[in-house]
């Protein structure tokens, strides 16, 4: 019997890492002699850079870059089969970066993500996936390609800084400066969301608060928005304002697609193409996914849907062990998962949960693969 664990961590409790261990266990103990394999996975959010880094053996690139408010940090990505980086924006223009006080999207920027963009194409590389969420940014992009070369003017020439409240005052974009490289490089952005530029379910209103937009804010950053959107098209014929997936990341998003001609796409599919997961799935019997907490937004571009569905196509069955289960956790069947097990066994406080997780997951992956064994035993008869 083959088996392959491919789930989310547990975020507080778990990493992908301890569920793999916890579910081999459990299963040579229920299946004594099956063959185990295991993958840590991610949806294109926190994690994602570990995730594929440890199933392509890459390395971890550390580099020194300006946060959010331009200060100095350091940031890291990781690199593959000697061609190819994954990014998370996050790591180097994330909003846990900003102090809950200082949050405010007018002055914040994504200039240290295009340093780790800048440093990949440095370095040659020239397959780039980049993650966007999580983004303490609504500055259009303007502060990424800033630090690869193009030159956004204010009405008297000057160049601006690249932050957001900088979006009102662009009237000229030069990108006569931007990374050669650029042009000879393959850019896929791991996104999840369809939002425009703009409009009320756009970049700003839909996640400027979030970054500490006050409504005034976000009426100043719309406006700033919308004109930022009409230089790009008046300017170099980049219309990209009502593009499905704009709006991620503070409009970081139409920066990539239309400066860079990205190709947005789901952060699980990109993640698990990646790692080559349907290779993975050959001559397996059965997958185990899971996520710390199951309900109907699962089914849109979490790791359980994404990987049911890999497993559906192959005709192989998944079952999936979660923390917990909310509302409209039964949508995920539709996606290949055949089966949710809880790990929580009681009425208990999250703390306790969290605290208990270890004993609560080898629990549950007991309870699963017993089960297992019980139909097994059926279909024998």
């Amino acid at each position: 019997m083959k088996l392959l664990f491919a789930s989310d961590s547990f975020k507080g409790s778990l990493t992908s890492e301890q569920i793999i261990q916890l579910l081999t266990d459990s299963a040579n103990r229920i299946f004594p002699g099956c063959e185990c394999s295991g993958v840590p996975i991610a949806d294109g959010g926190e994690g994602t850079v570990d995730a594929v880094i440890a199933v392509t053996k890459g390395e971890i690139c550390k580099v020194k870059v300006h946060g959010p408010l331009m200060e100095e940090a350091e940031a890291s990505y990781g690199i593959f089969h000697g061609d190819s980086a994954v990014i998370e924006m996050a790591a180097a223009s994330g909003l846990p970066m900003v102090p809950t006080e200082k949050r405010n999207p007018l002055n914040t920027t994504t200039y240290g993500t295009g340093e780790l963009i800048k440093d990949a194409l440095d370095k040659g590389l020239r397959k780039l996936s980049i993650a966007i969420g999580g983004s303490a940014t609504n500055d259009g992009g303007m502060g990424a390609m800033r630090a690869l070369g193009i030159r956004f003017l204010d009405k008297d020439g000057k160049e601006l800084e690249g932050i957001g409240s900088d979006l009102a005052k662009v009237e000229d974009i030069d990108i006569s400066g931007l990374h050669p490289a650029v042009a000879e490089t393959q850019f896929t952005v791991m996104c999840d969301v369809n939002n425009p530029l703009t409009g009320p379910d756009g970049a700003t209103y839909t996640f400027g608060k979030q970054k500490g937009g006050t409504p005034e804010i976000l009426d100043e950053m719309e406006a700033g928005m919308k004109h930022y959107a009409a230089v790009m098209r008046d300017k170099l014929g980049l219309d990209v304002e009502n593009r499905a997936g704009a709006g991620a990341a503070g409009g970081l998003g139409a920066a990539l697609c239309g400066y860079l001609n990205a190709n947005l796409k789901s952060g699980i599919e990109t993640v698990l193409d990646l790692i080559g997961f349907d290779e993975l799935l050959e001559g397996v019997d059965l997958v185990v996914t899971g996520e710390g907490r199951i309900d109907w937004q699962s089914a849109f571009g979490k790791v359980p849907s994404g990987v049911g569905m890999r497993c559906k196509n192959k005709g192989i069955p998944a079952v999936a062990i979660v923390g917990g289960m909310g509302k409209g956790a039964d949508k995920i069947y539709e996606f290949g998962v055949e089966s949710i097990v809880p790990t929580i066994n009681g009425t208990m406080e999250i703390e306790e949960a969290i605290e208990r997780a270890v004993e609560l997951y080898q629990n549950a992956a007991d309870r699963t693969f017993r089960m297992i064994r019980a139909g097994m035993e059926i279909a024998k008869k």
